[in-house]
């Protein structure tokens, strides 16, 4: 991390990072849905609300904005798992034959 904060690419760190977990929550959202329904959003508070603690205990900058950035994906994604649902019933995504 030294190397980071002395060049100063903390920004490019944290722009790189959040690139690459805002597009990890989209096949996360996806395949908890299609394997667990709407329940899987239970998973996604759980994972906002230890990644908001985090956030707030870290010191270190850089960990704890990914920390947050973390936390607000899981939670945008609770949303995201409900329009899932309806993406599914309108056909656009394929539905678990073995889910009721």
């Amino acid at each position: 991390m030294e190397f980071i904060h002395t060049y100063n690419l903390s920004g490019l760190l944290i722009g790189l990072c959040t690139f690459l977990i805002i597009g990890l929550f989209h096949p996360l959202v996806i395949k908890g849905e299609y394997y667990f329904g709407v329940k899987c959003s239970l998973a996604f508070l759980i994972l906002g609300i230890i990644c908001t603690t985090v956030s707030i205990i870290i010191t270190d900058q850089t960990i704890s904005t990914l920390a947050g950035v973390t936390a607000f994906s899981s939670f945008w994604s609770i949303l995201e798992v409900f329009e899932q649902k309806k993406r599914v019933e309108k056909g656009w995504f394929p539905k678990n034959p073995k889910r009721k």
